[in-house]
């Protein structure tokens, strides 16, 4: 199946300046040549600690950063050389929630005003009765009612809000919504509601999913397969089953060794993750990992892991790793 979005190699790195006049004297590596793909109907869970580059990654797809290197591929075309009308048709089919869903609404707009703004920024709407008749419509898909359509984002609960987040992502019907941390500032509860509203979207329209998070909990509830980030770079992909039944990379188990256990003494013996991770600034030679890696070896420390395809024979879908375990000769 061809991807909705296809992301190739794609590099952002943000300079540092200082001194007087203020030269450039550092580069900040945000992200430093991820490849990834999502089909209709997927939802990849991209997943890492906090400034491992993965809120870069959904930006620069939506070119609300532009990336430096790289292609970006929405249904076979990139987006990279659009400008003017052909973005603004392309951006139409993408959208974006975000985590707070206090901060991402206007308190100063009724919901919807909020909801059927994109209407009228790409000129989908006849009128201003068709766009309150498509925001009433979708307000109750996503579960809220349209007696709500006068009130302001502070008369509404955090799930209630991010709701309405939801609905105006999906007001212009896009091929790909990027979700940014959409739960974290939610009670547990409503964030079980908000996720399975989420899945149910998709079954119903066949969204695919680009779900941002480090929760790997909700990561393992939401998506199909699962990427791992560490500091700019993607370190492990696989299934969801595929991750977390035989999980290879040395920060993805710790990742998982770190994760809660509803019952403490059955938690795994793996490698509890030590450490910050360096700066992104001063990103170490070879293997970014291992300054924390409890089994780095020499070849860690100078040379750069190159992708390695360890599923079985005849596999549906990729396991691929970034390690020099499991180069030819040295897996475990």
């Amino acid at each position: 199946m061809n991807p909705v979005i296809d992301v190739r190699h794609l590099v952002k790195h943000f300079p540092l300046t200082g001194g007087l006049l203020g030269r450039k004297i550092q580069l900040l590596k945000a992200v430093d040549g991820v490849s990834l793909a999502v089909a209709r109907g997927e939802t990849l869970g991209l997943v890492g600690e906090s400034g491992s580059g993965k809120s870069t990654v959904g930006n620069c797809i939506l070119r609300l950063i532009e990336p430096d290197r790289g292609d970006i591929l929405l249904a076979g075309q990139s987006i990279l050389t659009l400008t003017g009308q052909e973005l603004r048709r392309a951006r139409r089919r993408m959208q974006m929630v975000f985590q707070d869903p206090q901060s991402s609404l206007d308190p100063r707009m009724t919901v919807k005003k909020i909801v059927g703004y994109p209407l009228e920024v790409h000129g989908l709407a006849a009128s201003s009765a068709e766009i309150a008749d498509r925001v009433a419509h979708l307000l109750q898909e996503v579960g809220l009612s349209s007696d709500h359509l006068d009130r302001y984002p502070h008369e509404f609960s955090g799930g209630q809000r991010q709701r309405i987040g939801i609905a105006r992502a999906l007001i212009t019907e896009p091929d790909f919504i990027i979700f940014d941390e959409p739960t974290s500032a939610l009670d547990v509860s409503v964030q079980a509601q908000i996720l399975n509203l989420i899945k149910d979207l998709q079954r119903r329209h066949g969204y695919a999913y680009l779900f941002i998070s480090h929760d790997l909990t909700v990561v393992r509830h939401i998506s199909h397969r699962i990427a791992v980030m560490y500091l700019g770079t993607l370190v492990e992909s696989a299934t969801r089953k595929e991750l977390f039944d035989h999980p290879a990379h040395p920060y993805t188990l710790a990742l998982l060794a770190s994760a809660p256990k509803p019952n403490p003494l059955l938690r795994q013996e793996l490698a509890v993750l030590q450490g910050d991770p360096p700066s992104p600034v001063q990103v170490p030679p070879g293997c970014r990992f291992h300054p924390r890696c409890p089994h780095a070896m020499e070849i860690c420390r100078d040379t750069e892991p190159e992708q390695h395809n360890i599923s079985p024979t005849g596999a549906a879908s990729p396991h691929l790793v970034c390690c020099h375990l499991y180069r030819e000769g040295h897996r475990r």
